[in-house]
């Protein structure tokens, strides 16, 4: 257990009536953490100024991703995205499941401090064929959705996987009933694999001004790179905060708490 675990509050919405506060800041040996606050606020600071640098650089390296984008996007030739991918509904998705049609959100993948990290051996485990679809510039969101509903209302469970830092937006949608997945697959986030089939959207798109949209490409992985190293930074001085608060922490104590809250919840459960 480290110090992120017992050093927030949550407000209990009903005090006492149904929930309640569980006061875990009593197993902190007070003199002893008071005595290390230089170290404390130190550490505080930096990753927290940490988190602000990576947090500017990202938005900025999103405002230059969106404006390229848009530039694809008005060039892009959406009937013909559509007619393949009516096609793709018409042989994979035209025979009802006998499901709910439920559909579980996720995320298969992130930004971390370690760069992007992405679990397609999640799809590969769930769906033994992949549709992927080559997608540089954000193009097949609304394709992934029409796919979506189309399987929903013919009753198959969905995994809706949606974008990090577009959750609106779905980025892989998987389908474990039919064995059948579609992925996106871009420059730091390929999919690795043979697929079944590949829809190659970026193939759709005659964008003007390539060299321009080059420069918007490695400005924005440049930014994204910045992040990713001030991320870095923010989680090495929490790291260096969890070390100075862990030797005065009586984590015997929290296990003993955190068993009995556990007993009295199963309690009512019973």
């Amino acid at each position: 257990m480290s110090l992120s675990n017992i050093s927030h509050v949550l407000e209990p919405r009903y005090p006492a009536a149904v929930d309640r506060y569980v006061d875990l800041g009593r197993f902190y040996d007070l003199t002893a953490a008071k005595a290390a606050a230089d170290e404390v606020k130190a550490h505080t600071h930096a990753y927290q100024n940490a988190y602000v640098r990576a947090y500017h650089c990202l938005k900025a390296a999103r405002q230059v991703e969106l404006d390229a984008v848009a530039e694809v996007g008005r060039t892009f030739d959406v009937r013909r995205a559509e007619r393949r991918v009516s096609g793709v509904i018409q042989r994979e998705l035209r025979r009802s499941g006998g499901q709910r049609g439920r559909t579980t959100r996720r995320f298969l993948g992130s930004l971390t401090h370690k760069g992007y990290i992405w679990r397609f051996d999640s799809v590969d485990a769930l769906c033994p064929r992949v549709y992927e679809f080559a997608d540089s510039w954000e193009l097949a969101g609304r394709y992934l959705a029409r796919l979506h509903d189309a399987a929903a209302a013919n009753g198959w469970d969905t995994i809706a996987c949606a974008a990090p830092e577009e959750p609106e937006r779905l980025e892989h949608l998987l389908i474990p009933g039919l064995g059948l997945a579609f992925v996106t697959s871009r420059p730091g986030m390929d999919y690795g694999n043979k697929p079944f089939r590949r829809i190659r959207l970026d193939a759709m798109a005659e964008p003007e001004g390539k060299s321009r949209l080059r420069f918007q490409t490695r400005m924005a992985a440049l930014l994204r790179e910045e992040g990713v190293a001030a991320l870095k930074d923010a989680k090495a001085n929490h790291d260096k905060l969890e070390a100075v608060y862990n030797p005065y922490v009586d984590f015997d104590g929290v296990r003993a708490l955190a068993a009995m809250e556990i007993g009295r919840l199963l309690s009512y459960l019973g």
